[in-house]
């Protein structure tokens, strides 16, 4: 399937969707008409976020609330949202007590989601916020989902139909920009660091010689090698690197969550291609992982008490 039917299919599912569930509720939505998904008006934002037919108050509130409306992205409003998604699956399993069907949940790799700590509990944030990598606080790494077995995490990047991993965003910056980069791992602007985050003190190039093979903070490369890699790599960070600054690669790993539907995300797909570029630069690759949302929902649909979440994301988004 190519991009463009990938999106069209999906897009039509979700008009589908709102034609069966919100006939007469013009009220909830922007304007926004076909060939563009269906996006929720400001107030009513949270209506993109899947609930048991049937829940009460403090069920609704309780998912609703998981993600804090400061942390929702641009387009959580859209019913494309992949942070929608992952709310309205994550947060209904922390609040009726589900984590635990995740267990078999398989990566790529051919082993459950969470076989490096096998029966340990997991622990849900949505949005985590790591404060320990020298990031100013608006740049901060966010994780779209953390689960903790222990002292072990795993980070989770969901992803529905995002054509690629974000990018390093200095290159984006006007050349007159103090800040800017062309792209490569070179000192520029009369900067004493090869790379303009660390000389603001962010800390990713301290860190990641010790998980890449050939990342190399003291060579000039071109390009940088975290052009392209920009959100694996930090994710990575995340998980590998302790809050005391330590670095642990036996510490976490990070999973790729993602629909088996978009190109995007094959192996001849742009996402795919940075995806393996991360792996094969990794010295250990099995701290990088993949899964599918098809998977997910196939685990959803082997509880009886979850089965509904299944249907709803089925009748939403055709994933099934």
């Amino acid at each position: 399937m190519a991009t463009d039917d990938y999106l069209t299919t999906l897009v039509d599912q979700l008009w589908e969707y709102r034609r069966r569930h919100f006939a007469d509720c013009d009220y909830l939505f922007d304007e926004h008409r076909e060939p563009n998904p269906p996006v929720f008006t400001q107030p009513h934002a949270s209506c993109n976020v899947l609930l048991r037919p049937g829940a009460g108050p403090e069920e609704r509130m309780a998912v609703r609330e998981a993600i804090p409306v400061s942390k929702r992205h641009r387009w959580f409003r859209s019913m494309k949202s992949s942070q929608a998604l992952a709310q309205s699956v994550f947060a209904n399993l922390v609040v009726h007590r589900k984590m635990g069907i995740l267990s078999q949940l398989m990566v790529d790799g051919g082993e459950p989601l969470s076989y490096r700590r096998p029966g340990s509990r997991i622990e849900v944030d949505l949005e985590y916020e790591v404060a320990y990598l020298g990031e100013r606080r608006r740049g901060r790494t966010n994780l779209d989902v953390l689960f903790t077995q222990g002292p072990y995490r795993i980070a989770v990047e969901c992803k529905l139909t995002e054509s690629e991993f974000g990018k390093c965003s200095r290159p984006l910056l006007k050349p007159e920009d103090a800040n800017y980069c062309n792209g490569d791992y070179v000192r520029q602007q009369r900067r004493e660091d090869r790379c303009s985050l660390s000389e603001i003190g962010v800390a990713y190039w301290k860190y990641i010689p010790q998980l890449f093979t050939g990342w190399l903070a003291d060579v000039d490369q071109s390009p940088c090698p975290l052009n392209e890699t920009y959100q694996l790599t930090r994710n990575l960070l995340a998980v590998c690197v302790r809050s005391d600054g330590s670095v642990d690669p036996a510490s976490g790993h990070v999973v790729v969550l993602y629909d088996a539907r978009n190109p995007a995300f094959q192996e001849s797909g742009e996402a795919g291609r940075v995806y393996d570029t991360v792996k094969n630069a990794l010295q250990n690759p099995a701290l990088l992982e993949k899964t599918t949302w098809q998977q997910v929902v196939a685990c959803l649909r082997g509880d009886p008490e979850m089965a509904w979440l299944a249907q709803k994301i089925g009748d939403k988004y055709g994933i099934v």
